[in-house]
């Protein structure tokens, strides 16, 4: 039971749940140790539906590609996010790293013929 996406919409997939993976990590931060009812839920709720899409996408996509292309949206989104919203540090070096990581992914999804 269930779908089986295209390999056109595995991607599409895994990138909604990239986001919603920052969604759910900044989520964490608001929700100040689930002591928050509604960042919590969001945390959770996030957390669900972005575990679901990548599941999906891995039906397609290779394992290890589909987790650190997930992986890196979520790091290099949750990174730059938190300069912006949570005012952490956005120095070169920080930034330079962001751009490593998401040469990375570009990377991995050009070499996985998708």
């Amino acid at each position: 039971m269930g779908m089986t996406p295209t390999p056109g919409m595995a991607w599409v997939l895994l990138v909604v749940a990239g986001v919603l993976e920052i969604v759910w990590a900044l989520g964490l931060k608001y929700s100040d140790g689930f002591t928050r009812p509604l960042p919590s839920a969001v945390v959770i709720v996030g957390a669900a539906a972005s575990f679901w899409l990548l599941a999906l996408a891995m039906r397609v996509l290779p394992a290890g590609t589909a987790y650190a292309v997930w992986v890196g949206i979520g790091a290099a989104g949750t990174a730059l996010l938190g300069m912006v919203l949570l005012g952490e540090p956005a120095g070169a070096a920080r930034l330079a790293c962001i751009v490593l990581i998401v040469a990375g992914v570009l990377g991995l999804k050009l070499l996985s013929g998708g």
